[in-house]
């Protein structure tokens, strides 16, 4: 938790005391379905909630902002982004029903009245359109752009036009080659945002359609 209040030191009173939940939620729900690795679970906030919280030093989403966190698995970066953004809707997805009542029951647990959480696949999402689909430990980006492209609302009201956002680790320059040439890539390196060893090799890479 000290990392949290270490990059984000203006949080409410509120947010802090969700942030202080995750931890005791995450540790109860796991033990009854495993949505985190049981070796990740006492580094939760470093491993899960601080990194899924990267992309608010990329850029702050606007108010009303429609987010869809595909593949959320366990909720993530969805719910650490939910209670940093009050007034941003949240769409978390995930194909895997047990997972996504984990998801709707901490929110639930949290207050969060801006996340909602559903068992379907991204391609099952008719007539639904978001501002960024974000997206963490899911596919290939080839994939990802296949999935994520069509759900992305063409009006623009961000600092960076919509699409794609995806948290990726590792050498990635291949998955990059694999997107067309059509699409605008960058990355961005998780380490010029957050000190912390874990995040040397980590990044954000934004896909513009």
């Amino acid at each position: 938790m000290q990392a949290i209040l270490k990059y984000f030191p203006n949080l409410s009173e509120q947010q802090v005391q969700q942030f202080e939940q995750l931890q005791p939620l995450y540790t109860d729900w796991n033990e009854k379905v495993n949505v985190i690795s049981r070796k990740d679970i006492d580094n939760l906030y470093l491993r899960h909630v601080l990194h899924s919280l990267a992309i608010a030093k990329m850029f702050a989403f606007k108010n009303g902002a429609e987010i869809l966190d595909l593949g959320t698995g366990g909720g993530f970066p969805g719910i650490p982004l939910a209670i940093l953004y009050p007034t941003v809707q949240f769409k978390l997805i995930d194909g895997t029903g047990k997972k996504i009542r984990v998801v709707n029951e901490i929110a639930e647990a949290l207050g969060l009245k801006n996340v909602n959480a559903e068992q379907v696949r991204a391609e099952e999402l008719k007539g639904q359109r978001f501002d960024f689909v974000i997206t963490r430990a899911v596919a290939r980006l080839e994939k990802l752009v296949m999935w994520s492209f069509p759900l992305i609302k063409n009006k623009q009201q961000h600092a960076i036009p919509n699409g794609l956002i995806a948290w990726k680790g590792g050498d990635i320059s291949e998955e990059v080659k694999e997107v067309s040439k059509q699409e605008y890539v960058e990355q961005y390196p998780i380490k010029d945002y957050f000190k912390e060893e874990m995040y040397l090799d980590k990044c954000l890479v934004y896909v513009q359609g």
